[in-house]
């Protein structure tokens, strides 16, 4: 299954790259799980993300690996991919995109690649995983509010 989704912000694309670090990753994290962050070595190719999902009843381990990064002078991308993932998912790759729109304005594009293995799960799992990302935008606006 795919998700795709695409955030304007008022600053520009090389700046909003800079803000994508530890404090931007877990003002990102929604309400639920709650998430505790274990590693977090940026987003340069072979980096790694790793955290802690709390379901209340169960703590399931989620790790991503770097596994590509590039900049040139109209935008900047990395991709993690899914290592160590919770129970319900069997592949993961998420691709993230900050795009030069204007001189002091870009877009950042989540495009999301996952699997259970299972295509009713995915089903079942698709607006679950669009809302916790679809809840970025507000934190992305703020966070890149060129203030």
């Amino acid at each position: 299954m795919n998700i795709h989704l695409s955030t304007r912000v008022n600053q520009p694309y090389l700046k909003v790259r800079k803000g994508f670090g530890k404090e931007l990753f877990e003002a990102l994290n929604p309400p639920f799980p709650p998430v505790k962050l274990l590693r977090f070595d940026g987003s340069e190719k072979g980096d790694l993300v790793s955290l802690e999902l709390n379901f209340l009843l169960f703590k399931q381990k989620w790790t991503s690996e770097i596994t590509e990064a590039h900049t040139d002078g109209e935008a900047f991308y990395f991709i993690d991919e899914g290592r160590q993932l919770p129970f319900f998912l069997r592949s993961w790759r998420h691709k993230h995109i900050i795009r030069k729109t204007a001189a002091n304005r870009s877009e950042i594009r989540d495009e999301i690649s996952y699997s259970s293995g299972n295509g009713i799960l995915d089903i079942f799992l698709y607006p679950v995983l669009y809302l916790q990302f679809a809840m970025r935008r507000p934190v992305y606006k703020r966070v890149f509010s060129g203030k």
